[in-house]
């Protein structure tokens, strides 16, 4: 006998499973989803604190940037865990490939928590770091097309938009528990106890969620659209090639991520990441208020994923998902600006009322540190200006002085560190924002307009791939140009922002990358791409 689940899942174009079947389908897949963003944005988020625990001692900047560096190499690697997990997941299954890749996040997290820091076993520290965020990165570069995939082919055409968008919170869900716990911890320890011990705490909680996401996913059944292809004998035998050297599949999976995936990338993390950072790094704000804005910002916009999702069945994916993009690029600028005027104004009546300039010939440039690195008088002053919050100019070397920096009527020569901190105190520097000098309501009001923009640019996003590729290589095709959209022009953001905020002396200069790649997918999704909405994945 034949039963109703059965028989949706044989007629193709009806539901493939109940709407109870459906909510549990959405519901498993997503929390286990949530449990291993959180293990990956852990780094991210901790990286300030633990950067000189594990890189050699001498340029806090350069720290940082090694910290980016390595946090960056996790997401580089995603495309390649795309192509791993995505063949895998085109040939033996959905549930049991994404099985395998959280068992390969929780497992690496759960070491970070464990390692020696750089002082314990020197140049090991930093290379088994990075050995255990490619881990990281690869297990992530399966995860997500298994997830949007296997939810997408649990839902019907008509609301596949809606279906996949709960998997679509799942990041900026994983983002804020981790926010919470890290939160949560600090509150609760000395200052000195977290920065030498206690930010293990949360790396080492991901082993607690591992068994249950597990526990989770044991449960679920193969999709229904990937069971009939199998039964059918329609299935690849060889997705990679299929997907990269195939004609007209390898030009749509080009264009997906020109058209949409990069400029989704970096929207999404200026919006949550480097909006985090230029709160805590550049305007000085602490730690808790930070997290409690980004965290407030994350709750109020995180609903609009499912509110673009749902009204991209109605009027499309594409044209949100550029929308976005557009609407980003044009106002990023004043966005921050809006931020330092309305966080830390102290910050920028200064800015404005003492000029700051570096004169140097012998300034170098550190992306990666290393034992071996030199620091010059120059990068030092660089280093101390760049962590004040403050913008400067670079002017050629003045005479024999290896740097001459003047901040206002202050003159500089060489380099050391508490005269610098001196000319700055006399000059008016204000470090943080005073008691009652942020306003709130529109810091707040900015956070989430930049929310949203994540939201209707990521909200569509899995939709709209799924929608893209044939099911026999459908795991395999979407999910590398989803990762090397979010991988590689989005996750590399705070890296080169970073970089070029550090290079160039000014605060705002960063946000060039994130406008430039938008306004490229905007104008290649405009020419090249079409919707996929109506499109039926059950054939």
């Amino acid at each position: 006998m034949t039963s109703a689940t059965e028989a949706a899942y044989i007629a193709p174009g009806e539901p493939l499973v109940s709407r109870a079947e459906e909510r549990r389908v959405i519901f498993a897949s997503s929390l286990g989803t949530v449990f291993e963003w959180y293990d990956f944005y852990l780094y991210a988020t901790l990286a300030p604190f633990f950067a000189s625990l594990f890189f050699p001692q001498g340029n806090a900047t350069a720290a940082l940037l090694s910290a980016f560096a390595t946090y960056a190499a996790g997401f580089l690697v995603r495309p390649f865990g795309a192509i791993v997990f995505g063949r895998i997941g085109d040939l033996v299954g959905r549930k049991y490939t994404f099985l395998v890749t959280i068992l390969f996040m929780g497992g690496s997290t759960f070491a970070v928590g464990l390692l020696p820091s750089y002082a314990a076993i020197g140049a090991f520290a930093p290379l088994l770091l990075v050995t255990l965020r490619l881990v990281q990165g690869l297990a992530l570069g399966g995860e997500y097309g298994g997830a949007a995939t296997y939810v997408a082919e649990h839902a019907p055409n008509d609301n596949r938009g809606y279906a996949t968008s709960w998997i679509q919170t799942t990041a900026t869900l994983g983002f804020f528990l981790s926010l919470a716990i890290i939160g949560a911890c600090r509150v609760g320890m000395d200052p000195k106890d977290f920065a030498g011990w206690g930010w293990r705490i949360p790396f080492l909680v991901s082993l607690i969620l591992l068994i249950f996401s597990v526990y989770i996913r044991l449960k679920l059944n193969e999709s229904p659209v990937f069971k009939r292809m199998k039964e059918e004998g329609r299935g690849s035998k060889r997705p990679l090639t299929e997907s990269f050297l195939h004609y007209p599949n390898n030009k749509l999976v080009l264009l997906a991520l020109l058209g949409a995936t990069a400029g989704q990338g970096v929207v999404w993390y200026t919006g949550q990441f480097y909006a985090l950072f230029f709160l805590t790094i550049t305007l000085k704000v602490d730690y808790l208020t930070t997290y409690e804005m980004i965290g407030l910002a994350l709750l109020i916009g995180t609903p609009f994923f499912v509110v673009f999702g749902w009204l991209s069945d109605r009027i499309g994916r594409l044209k949100i998902i550029l929308a976005g993009c557009l609407l980003a690029a044009l106002t990023y600028f004043p966005l921050f600006q809006g931020l330092t005027h309305y966080v830390n104004p102290a910050l920028e009546k200064y800015q404005q009322s003492t000029p700051i300039t570096v004169a140097a010939s012998d300034c170098s440039f550190h992306i990666f540190i290393f034992p071996s690195t030199r620091f010059t008088d120059c990068d030092k002053a660089k280093d101390l200006l760049t962590k004040s919050g403050l913008s400067f100019q670079s002017l050629p070397a003045v005479g024999s002085d290896s740097v001459v920096t003047r901040i206002g009527n202050i003159e500089l020569k060489g380099f050391e560190a508490a005269k610098y901190n001196d000319a700055l105190k006399q000059t008016g520097y204000p470090g943080g924002p005073k008691p009652g000098e942020t306003n709130y309501v529109m810091t707040m009001l900015i956070l989430v307009v930049m929310m949203i923009y994540v939201t209707m640019v990521y909200g569509p996003i899995a939709a709209f791939l799924v929608e893209l590729f044939p099911t026999k290589i459908r795991y395999t095709s979407m999910s590398l140009p989803y990762h090397i959209g979010n991988g590689w022009f989005g996750g590399m953001l705070p890296l080169l922002a970073t970089a070029m905020v550090a290079a160039s002396g000014d605060i705002y200069y960063g946000l060039w990358y994130p406008i430039v790649v938008a306004v490229m997918t905007v104008v290649v999704g405009v020419l090249f791409l079409r919707d996929t909405k109506n499109v039926n994945i059950q054939a």
